[in-house]
């Protein structure tokens, strides 16, 4: 869709922002509807972040990354969870040619509840580093981004500059499960369960609700027991055109126990 409302499309590096602008990745979002109040675009990719980054501390995802490079991504350390990536990625159930556009950051920034991003960084204890336009930088994980429906905790003109998701999730064995109502659908409910023997459990609940939900084990839970432990958290599931409440409620609970169970093997 053109955006006949913009007049200037600028590098980001050294653009002061001012009332009307946006920061442009890759706009899958942007240019999918009118966008009136907008005046000028800032090009992202100007800065020329590199996309991924493996270090001794994780993988540095640059926002600028696309999920048909993360998806690509194949480590060379030996970090089990790397397949969620591939994973995550592929929940977004896009064409090939969204996917070489569509952006890590762009899809956190958005927030719906089913971004598969937001799900693969809060299930790792991923963190994202933002800077607010008088300079400040700061550090948040990524499950307190996403505030709910389409809401975040970015300031406006906030940029987010990166992910960064630490080795010690990344060693980790995982759990998939995404229920979608069609073949092609959007997530109605994400699941990923994470696990090293001896240390403790994550269990990280996206697209059937608002915002991530997490539930943390000192070890590994049976299945009721987890099951047990989303419930005490008091959910409250989505009801909408990609499921209804109560289904979305029945396949949350049906996801976090299989991935209990497939890691308890």
């Amino acid at each position: 869709m053109d955006i006949d409302t913009v007049t200037e499309f600028v590098p980001a590096r050294g653009a002061a922002w001012r009332e009307g602008d946006a920061w442009l990745g890759g706009g899958t979002w942007l240019f999918s509807q009118p966008q009136p109040t907008l005046r000028r675009l800032l090009d992202l990719t100007d800065f020329g972040w590199r996309p991924l980054t493996e270090t001794r501390r994780g993988l540095e995802i640059a926002a600028t990354c696309t999920l048909a490079e993360l998806a690509r991504w194949r480590p060379a350390r030996d970090w089990p969870a790397a397949s969620l990536a591939r994973q995550c990625c592929h929940a977004l159930l896009g064409s090939f040619k969204v996917q070489n556009v569509a952006t890590v950051g762009g899809n956190i920034c958005l927030s719906l509840p089913a971004g598969p991003m937001t799900a693969l960084a809060a299930s790792l204890d991923g963190t994202v580093t933002l800077s607010a336009l008088d300079g400040t930088v700061r550090e948040l994980p990524v499950s307190d981004v996403v505030t709910g429906d389409g809401r975040n905790v970015l300031l406006p003109g906030e940029l987010l500059r990166k992910v960064v998701l630490p080795a010690a999730s990344l060693r980790c064995r995982t759990a998939f499960r995404q229920v979608s109502l069609s073949p092609v659908g959007r997530s109605a409910a994400l699941v990923i369960g994470r696990h090293l023997p001896g240390e403790p459990a994550v269990v990280t609940i996206t697209a059937s609700v608002p915002r991530p939900v997490q539930l943390r084990f000192a070890a590994l839970p049976d299945p009721a027991e987890a099951v047990r432990a989303l419930e005490a958290t008091r959910p409250i599931y989505l009801d909408d055109v990609h499921g209804s409440a109560r289904w979305r409620a029945a396949m949350t609970r049906r996801a976090v126990a299989e991935v209990i169970t497939e890691l308890s093997r």
